[in-house]
């Protein structure tokens, strides 16, 4: 890492409306409780948190061209233009922030879509970045209750909010976040119910 935690805080913080920022502190807390709650590295938590929406406000077309430029998962670009901040954020924070953890980085990559096979710290950025303090949403205090006992519970009650989200808004609906969805409820044996 070629930065301080304080200069990352910094360097983070400057690039995002102050509305933003506090709720990327609402998942840098809400990651680290939720990473002491199931056993992952508060740490890693923080850190992938604290990076997890440093391009969000990035111009879409600076965004794209970052995609285009490195050769980026080209399939987002064909969907919903919100999800191309997270995966220029896992490149920026390795190239030009120096982070090297690929789980950090995938935790950051995925943390909108999710993805078959999540990681612990996958799930704990991704459902933070749902519950963080300040979001409200109809049926958000019901996935924070259900993250105090379940973390995959919780996540999958996540994943039906946004799914049902773009389905009444008649969006189009990322393939991997189905994917990952259907994932965790396998895990979970609700499909042999």
């Amino acid at each position: 890492m070629r930065y301080t935690r304080d200069e990352l805080l910094d360097m983070v913080s400057a690039q995002m409306p102050a509305r933003r920022w506090t709720h990327v502190e609402g998942v840098m807390a809400t990651s680290v409780s939720l990473a002491e709650r199931y056993g992952a590295d508060p740490v890693k938590a923080d850190l992938a948190a604290l990076l997890h929406d440093l391009a969000k406000f990035w111009p879409i077309e600076q965004q794209e061209s970052v995609m285009l430029e490195h050769g980026l998962n080209p399939e987002l670009l064909e969907y919903d233009k919100q999800l191309l901040h997270a995966e220029v954020a896992a490149f920026v924070a390795e190239q030009e922030y120096g982070i090297n953890d690929p789980e950090v980085l995938d935790a950051i990559r995925y943390h909108t879509s999710g993805r078959v096979g999540m990681t612990l710290l996958d799930k704990i950025v991704c459902l933070a970045d749902y519950i963080e303090p300040g979001r409200n949403f109809p049926g958000v205090d019901r996935i924070r209750e259900l993250a105090e006992h379940n973390l995959e519970q919780a996540l999958v009650a996540g994943f039906d909010s946004t799914i049902t989200f773009l389905i009444e808004k008649q969006k189009v609906i990322f393939p991997l976040t189905v994917l990952a969805r259907n994932d965790i409820v396998r895990r979970l044996g609700y499909d042999d119910k």
